[in-house]
């Protein structure tokens, strides 16, 4: 598989990573996806590995630290190991399902945490998850560095984080990744997030390019109105009109550019996402090894202009925009 480099690091990621979000949520008492096959998850980190993703993403929010020591069980025994990038700041809370917590102290133990339950000595990258509270953004990227200069961590780095509050960091110490949300129906990160870490050469691994499987092309009207009452899904502006229809006219522009290809929607979907020079790795979350197989061809899918232009004119985009 292909790969790019990591902004400043001198790190090579292959273009597709492996999330784990799915493999975590099913211990959330908030979580909707129901029970998650342990073995099925190891099964499906060792086809990536086997597929030539040579990178994990996880966060000891996922499933609060069951899905590090699935990744720890998944790698254990392996000649060469992968790189484990995993998030701190989202903490357990009595109250609700999570509590935002980046103070020094805080990090530091969550650190500890993560080591022991992913079973290494150095976390490869280490992440604040969220920019919450932001008065804390300052305390919390100092402990990262500071972890950094003890040997702890490899790499340090923020996701979710706007441009500005990006800028505040790179005043205490440079930025190695950031991984904010992107997608064709969430193109924030265009604005602000991207340009900014391609001219600073921050490395960026971007989550969530199906949108939570709203882009996967097996996502239908009749299948939005049967999601149960506790699916966060329910609720969210894409998945309720009018975005919803306007989602899945998007789909249809995609299975076309598919249909020219001989690829998977979601290929499409994702090889929109890397197309662009700032995004270094796309984060793919399969919770089967066998969904792969759906996924994996977006890393050699170079998308033609015409295609582009399908996209665009589905969306309303003008002409170009996306070129």
């Amino acid at each position: 598989m292909q790969t790019r480099p990591l902004g400043r690091t001198g790190v090579e990621l292959t273009v597709l990573g492996m999330g784990t979000w799915a493999i975590g949520a099913g211990k959330r008492r908030t979580s909707n996806l129901g029970p998650v096959d342990d073995e099925e998850s190891v099964a499906a980190i060792h086809r990536a590995l086997d597929l030539g993703i040579n990178w994990i993403d996880t966060a000891a929010y996922y499933g609060f630290g069951h899905a590090e020591r699935i990744v720890a069980r998944a790698l254990r025994g392996l000649r060469e190991r992968p790189l484990v990038f995993t998030k701190c700041g989202l903490v357990p809370s009595e109250v609700a399902d999570f509590e935002n917590r980046i103070t020094a102290a805080s990090i530091r133990e969550e650190a500890e945490a993560s080591l022991a339950r992913l079973e290494t000595d150095v976390l490869d990258l280490l992440m604040i998850h969220w920019p919450i509270p932001d008065d804390d953004i300052e305390e919390g990227w100092s402990a990262l560095a500071d972890l950094k200069a003890a040997g702890k961590v490899r790499f340090i780095g923020v996701s979710n984080f706007s441009a500005s509050q990006m800028a505040r960091c790179e005043l205490v110490a440079p930025i190695d990744a950031i991984q904010p949300e992107y997608s064709l129906v969430d193109r924030t990160a265009e604005e602000e997030v991207l340009p900014y870490a391609e001219k600073v050469g921050i490395g960026t691994v971007t989550y969530s390019p199906l949108k939570h499987g709203l882009l996967s092309g097996s996502m239908t009207r009749e299948r939005v109105a049967a999601l149960t009452p506790s699916d966060w899904r329910r609720g969210h502006e894409q998945y309720t009109e009018p975005k919803l229809s306007e989602n899945l006219r998007l789909v249809d522009a995609l299975r076309e550019v598919a249909g020219r290809h001989g690829c998977t929607v979601s290929e499409v979907a994702i090889a929109w996402v890397l197309r662009r020079p700032a995004v270094t790795s796309a984060i793919v979350g399969p919770r089967r090894p066998e969904q792969l197989g759906d996924l994996v061809g977006a890393a050699d899918l170079q998308l033609r202009d015409e295609d582009l232009a399908t996209i665009e004119a589905r969306l309303g985009i003008a002409p170009g925009a996306f070129r």
